[in-house]
């Protein structure tokens, strides 16, 4: 961090909490903030020191400043004025003009009235500021460089930034001192506290933070209201401040391929179709995407295949793209400098952590190229440094050798959040990325561009954190999480704590490193549900006061009555979903999982009511959704319920369990011999959910069929996903009726190629693709046991060959008798 001259608060009011003192004495020195935590009234805030003579801006409604703009002001700088305008008045009731003419401005400057001038007006009234801003900033930027600085002298307080966009963040730096939060878009998110006194202190503050790239884009048709505004008053970029990579390859190679995916990449005469294209752009020193489209490249061009046969990726489970691509890049890049070399244009490219891997040779890459890394499919739970995730780190590595190659020219692309994907269930992030910004920093990106949806119910803090954490890496979420609960929760601030730590909590311990909706059972446990239900009846209980009748409620108390019915909301939909894969994946209870689902969609529909931006429900279309999932039970239940089948045994909720990565287990052990299990009835305790990676591969243990194999802690050694073949054993007794009805044996929740034998011989084969999101989201299996079973005790066995992520079963299994359709 670049400060100057900055002076430590350390100031206590006595209507502070007392977690607001133990937050105030936790925080980095150039952010300690005065202004009291409940957006309550209180006697006064103040911004900077309070040692010596404060300048009071703002008393009991009154104020004699102005507000100083320049007449040419950029639209952030203005909209900064205009902020602070509002802002004062909505905390202490006092309305301060501000200047829109330069005659309004020379008055200003001549009245001897106290000033708070802004952008442009503060750089011209105190030029040493400039060389303030010009010490912290970086130097040589890439992309920008932004940077504060605050003074005060006397009755005149500078708020200053090195662009247009950091005047702005000036302006919120001073409001943040004063106790306004942004802590989601929209008058939802925002804490205003209200102040009898509005003060400034010694102020002496100049500030740059280590990214030049800094924002987030709402993707999937997520609600986007409040967004740039959002952006500003948490420091980050504007979307079109800076520009990123986005996928453009296709529109120069057109014609070279019988789709944009298979096009002869290596080729020179596909650089220089490509160059010829963008030429001009770089002629005029413009910055331009060459990044690849978004899908798998395959290519009949011999140079292709050869470069791509260099490195496996293991992460897409095909070769990787890159060395390929990175000719055409760099052949590209190569042919613009040597015509134009003065050009100072960047071309920017993507590169998917999965199928674009770091390349296989060692290459000079033109100083023109500036890339994207997306870590695409890789452990969105984890940190870099946490051993329970070997994909991270393995990531890590991939993300030291791109920057190494690039010089540093690396943007991150990543994801907040695609866990969960249309569940709308709490999804935090801020675990993962307050370590790994630190990497990310000494690893000496450039900047973060982050796809999110929005989607508050699932993202909650993150997106706020994530720009606190980008424009000052080194501060403590701790501190700024009792920060939130105290300013957002109000009276409720406890029981909320209790609640949202819970959560966090459990994504923090999780062995989990896969992702989608699969993983919610492996979090929301039924005891973490019902922990978080008493947490949220305290809470409620202690806002009760607010309700009642003829209590006439100020903005923020009615702010915490709407974020309580937020929370209980979201909670609803989380209960009801967790009810709903309990009633299926465990007791396949599909009418009662239905009627959970309808209750939790229900409880979601009020969330969207209530605001867009709490939940993303527009692309709601098939199985892969949660309306999709409901109408799978429903369809489920007909298969037991008599309308298309009827139930004949539904099948243990436990099944024996072995692994056998390298097919080494003989037939014999593993259809052939009885199950041994006295090695795990020995031993089962001694292997919990981090120890049971080091369980014996050559001995049978149990597992359970409504959680895929992985969330059960089935694990190699050294961490890493389990891939290989794993083995169920169990035994199913049926009767000459029984046997007599046709039965089917149905796996409603089955990822991977599977064989299923039947007293020792195979019955069935199922083929699914590797990569599970290429296949039907129903993921179910059936086939028929006609003629393989017999009357009495029969054994089934599946087996189950997991490449990549998921493996197994996560829904409880059955066998049905099908009722034959009705003739017409």
């Amino acid at each position: 961090m670049r400060y100057l001259n900055l002076e430590v608060l350390h100031a206590h009011r006595n209507s502070a909490p007392s977690t607001m003192t133990r937050w105030l004495s936790a925080l980095p020195p150039a952010l300690v903030i005065a202004s009291m935590t409940m957006c309550e009234p209180s006697f006064a805030a103040v911004a900077g020191d309070r040692e010596g003579a404060p300048f009071v801006v703002a008393d009991h409604g009154a104020s004699d400043a102005i507000i100083v703009v320049s007449p040419q002001a950029g639209r952030y700088e203005r909209q900064a004025a205009e902020d602070l305008e509002k802002y004062i008045e909505l905390m202490a009731g006092a309305a301060l003009p501000v200047t829109r003419t330069q005659e309004a401005v020379d008055g200003a400057l001549a009245s001897g009235r106290p000033l708070i001038l802004v952008g442009q007006a503060a750089l011209a009234a105190k030029p040493e500021l400039s060389d303030r801003l010009a010490s912290v900033v970086k130097k040589n930027p890439y992309m920008r460089a932004d940077g504060v600085a605050l003074w005060r002298d006397g009755s005149r307080v500078y708020l200053a930034g090195a662009n247009d966009e950091s005047h702005y963040f000036a302006v919120a730096e001073l409001l943040r001192e004063w106790g306004v939060r942004w802590f989601m878009p929209g008058a939802f998110g925002e804490c205003v506290p209200e102040e009898a006194q509005l003060a400034i202190g010694t102020l002496g503050l100049a500030y740059s933070p280590p990214f030049e790239i800094r924002n987030f884009w709402v993707a999937w048709l997520g609600e986007s209201a409040g967004l740039e505004d959002f952006q500003l008053r948490n420091m980050m970029n504007t979307k079109n401040s800076v520009k990123i990579a986005t996928h453009a390859l296709g529109s120069y190679t057109k014609g070279l391929g019988k789709n944009p995916f298979s096009v002869p990449l290596s080729d020179p005469d596909t650089a220089e179709m490509v160059a010829h294209q963008v030429d001009a752009l770089y002629a005029k020193g413009q910055d331009f995407s060459l990044a690849m489209e978004d899908g798998l490249y395959s290519s009949p061009f011999q140079r292709d295949n050869e470069l791509m046969a260099l490195r496996w990726d293991k992460y897409n489970l095909g070769p990787s793209v890159t060395d390929a691509m990175l000719e055409l890049l760099n052949g590209v890049a190569t042919r613009l400098r040597e015509r134009h070399p003065d050009s100072r244009s960047k071309i920017l490219f993507l590169g998917y952590s999965n199928m674009f891997l770091p390349p296989a040779r060692d290459m000079d890459l033109e100083p023109a190229l500036f890339g994207t890394l997306a870590p695409i499919d890789i452990d969105p739970i984890h940190a870099m440094d946490d051993p329970q995730s070997p994909p991270k780190q393995e990531y890590k590595a991939i993300l030291e050798r791109w920057t190494k190659l690039l010089g540093g020219r690396v943007t991150i692309y990543d994801y907040d959040q695609s866990m969960l994907m249309w569940r709308d269930l709490p999804n935090p992030s801020h675990q993962a990325f307050e370590r790994d910004v630190k990497i990310y920093r000494d690893a000496g990106v450039i900047g973060f561009t982050t796809e999110s949806r929005m989607a508050l119910a699932t993202t909650i803090t993150n997106l706020y954190l994530r720009g606190r954490l980008m424009w000052n890496p080194d501060e403590n979420v701790a501190s700024l999480l009792e920060d939130f609960y105290a300013r957002f929760f109000g009276p409720a601030e406890k029981p909320m704590r209790d609640y949202w730590d819970a959560i966090f909590e459990a994504w923090r311990k999780t062995i989990v490193t896969e992702h989608e909706y699969f993983v919610a059972p492996a979090i929301y446990t039924p005891e973490l549900v019902a922990r978080l239900g008493a947490s949220l009846l305290a809470a409620e209980r202690s806002v009760e006061y607010l309700r009642a009748p003829g209590r006439r409620l100020s903005r923020n108390e009615s702010l915490y009555l709407e974020r309580m019915r937020f929370v209980r909301l979201g909670y609803e939909t989380l209960k009801s979903y967790m009810a709903m894969v309990e009633a299926a994946a465990t007791r396949a209870d599909y009418r009662e999982a239905v009627a959970a689902g309808e209750s939790g969609l229900r409880a979601r529909d009020a969330l969207s009511d209530a605001s867009k931006s709490f939940t993303t429900t527009r692309l709601e279309k098939g199985y892969g959704f949660w309306s999709g999932e409901v109408r799978q039970y429903r369809e489920l239940d007909a298969l037991v319920n008599g309308e298309k089948g009827r139930l004949l045994v539904l099948l243990p909720l436990e099944w024996s369990f072995r692994r056998d990565p390298e097919r080494s287990a003989t037939p014999s052990a593993l259809l052939g011999d009885p199950v041994d299990l006295t090695f795990w009835r020995a031993h089962a305790k001694d292997y919990d959910l981090n120890a049971r990676k080091d369980y014996p591969a050559d001995q049978w243990e149990r597992i359970r069929t409504d959680l895929y194999v992985q969330a059960q802690g089935i694990r190699a050694a050294d961490r890493q996903s389990f891939v290989g073949d794993i083995w169920y054993r169990t035994d199913v007794t049926l009767s000459a009726e029984q046997i007599a009805a046709n039965p089917h044996i149905h796996f409603p929740g089955l990822f991977n190629d599977c064989e299923l034998f039947v007293n020792g011989r195979e019955t069935a084969r199922r083929k699914q693709q590797a990569l599970w999101w290429h296949n039907d989201f129903r993921f179910e299996w059936d086939a028929s046991l006609k003629n393989w079973v017999r009357s009495g005790a029969n054994s089934l066995a599946l087996r189950c060959h997991n490449p990549h992520h998921m493996g197994g079963m996560f829904r409880r299994p059955f066998i049905y008798a099908p009722v034959e359709a009705k003739a017409q």
